[in-house]
């Protein structure tokens, strides 16, 4: 038996081999493990309670990638088989908690708890779990352990639930064991609501689908939809104090940023999403305040009823862009708008975002295989141009009916200097990324992850995309 300890050091290995000789027959059945825990501390501080572990339906990842060899995530959850200390599961993944001890209310001490869940494919014999969380080193270090049995009614909730909404297959290309399988979800979407969402679920899948690389990756993905009702129409926007709760729970103002959406209400979703296969979980919001979220193996959120017409392709850059987040763990390349984070990325630290780099070895550049030959890291660009521009930008006031009309000018004015730079097109390290104007660089001038348009992936974003498509369909 692997012996309980905090902070004991857990070498973690990125081999592609890693996971070959699992049988999935000899230690799995073909259903799924959920496990519910609760996430509670301030900055510095953090303590994990299991809640419950559930039976859900057909296991729908994997038989063949068991342990994970993405490196992807700030935690990391293992499962053991007791009897032979075998590792036989293991997948990286973000949270809302980890996210939030980087905002002022952690900084002050104050305690938060949050929901959260792992999933695994339903054990034959005891196991035991583990959660692990990153150093600033970015080793892995074990905080959390139990073991579930799951033979013993009193450890896992095996009862039959009633399913409260109609699960409709959108794209099928093949058994989930063997797809990416993707699951959209509505919420703040009434009862007379129901046909929009069944025409947004189509669009924005038409979106994802129009954009490369899943473009070419389509036979690799199945997409399932929920139609999820609500109350009534919208979801919460507590800085206009409207509330309506809406059925997932989804809200405006996560962190105090009025553009984040993101719901804490986790065992709602996870009771409700259950009903269908899933890997991945987009939520599409059904209001019209421009929005958005995602985190890495956990959901992606997309605003989409966008009041004024000739902005309506920002509904599909976000839809996208947030996928990014939550498929490949790609950060976030912006660095001129406002967030809640404080020193998200540690000054000197090298991020496990595939996309993002402290450069702190120049000679050998994070991408250096997809780098263009013969241009300096750091790669000099028009950046002072472009932050004046944003700076001006950023003045405006979003919330504002003329918001758009307003911004026309700087929006035309930045696309056309990313689109002109000398530089485009090309691969190199250029400053400014993850919500630091110093210190952090992505690999192109401009990319999905970077601006607010329709660009395409750059070639380091695009090959973490395909990456994480071969592990969970391959």
């Amino acid at each position: 038996m692997k012996n309980y300890c905090i902070l004991v050091l857990c070498i973690f290995s990125v081999s592609t081999g890693f996971s070959v000789g699992i049988p999935y027959e000899k230690y799995f059945t073909d259903q799924t493990l959920r496990v519910d825990y609760y996430h509670t501390g301030t900055k510095g501080e953090e303590r994990f309670t299991l809640d419950k572990a559930v039976t859900e339906g057909l296991w729908p990842g994997s038989k063949t990638q068991l342990v994970e060899n993405l490196n992807l995530g700030e935690f990391l959850v293992r499962a053991y088989d007791l009897a032979s200390n075998e590792l036989i599961f293991s997948r990286g993944y973000s949270t809302i908690f980890n996210e939030w001890q980087t905002t002022d209310e952690a900084a002050k001490g104050i305690y938060r708890t949050f929901s959260e869940t792992v999933r695994m494919p339903f054990p034959k014999n005891p196991v035991q779990i583990t959660i692990s969380r990153r150093d600033r080193r970015m080793v892995f270090h074990e905080l959390f352990s139990t073991t579930i049995d799951p033979s013993d009614p009193t450890q896992v909730d095996k009862s039959t639930r009633a399913w409260r909404f109609p699960v409709k297959s959108l794209m099928k290309n093949g058994e989930p064991a063997q797809k990416v399988d993707i699951l959209i979800l509505g919420d703040g979407y009434a009862k007379s609501d129901m046909e929009k969402f069944r025409s947004d679920a189509k669009h924005f899948n038409d979106v994802m689908f129009g954009t490369e690389p899943f473009k070419k990756r389509k036979k690799d993905f199945n997409v399932w939809t929920i139609e999820v009702e609500s109350p009534e129409s919208g979801i919460n926007t507590p800085d206009k104090n409207i509330w309506k709760g809406n059925t997932l729970g989804s809200m405006y103002n996560t962190f105090g940023t009025a553009r984040y959406v993101l719901t804490a209400e986790n065992k709602t979703l996870r009771d409700i999403a259950g009903a269908a296969p899933y890997d991945f979980l987009c939520i599409l919001i059904n209001d019209t305040r421009y929005g958005g979220g995602g985190i890495y193996n956990l959901y992606a959120t997309t605003y989409s009823n966008e009041k004024v017409k000739w902005q309506e392709w920002q509904m599909d850059y976000m839809y996208v862009h947030e996928f990014g987040h939550s498929f490949a763990g790609l950060g976030d390349e912006y660095y001129s708008s406002s967030t809640g984070y404080n020193d998200f990325y540690p000054a000197g630290v090298e991020p496990w975002e595939a996309n993002i780099t402290t450069l702190q070895d120049p000679a050998n550049l994070k991408w250096k295989s997809f780098a263009t030959d013969g241009i300096e890291h750091p790669t000099p660009w028009e950046k002072s141009t472009y932050d004046s521009l944003r700076a001006e930008w950023r003045k405006l006031d979003r919330l504002a009916a003329d918001y758009y009309e307003k911004r026309e000018p700087y929006y035309q004015a930045t696309t056309t200097l990313l689109k002109n730079s000398k530089f485009a097109g090309m691969v190199g390290a250029f400053e400014g990324a993850g919500y630091a104007s110093k210190g952090l660089y992505r690999p192109a001038v401009d990319c999905r992850m970077f601006s607010l348009s329709l660009v395409d992936f750059d070639p380091v974003c695009t090959a973490a995309l395909e990456r994480v498509i071969d592990f969970y369909s391959r």
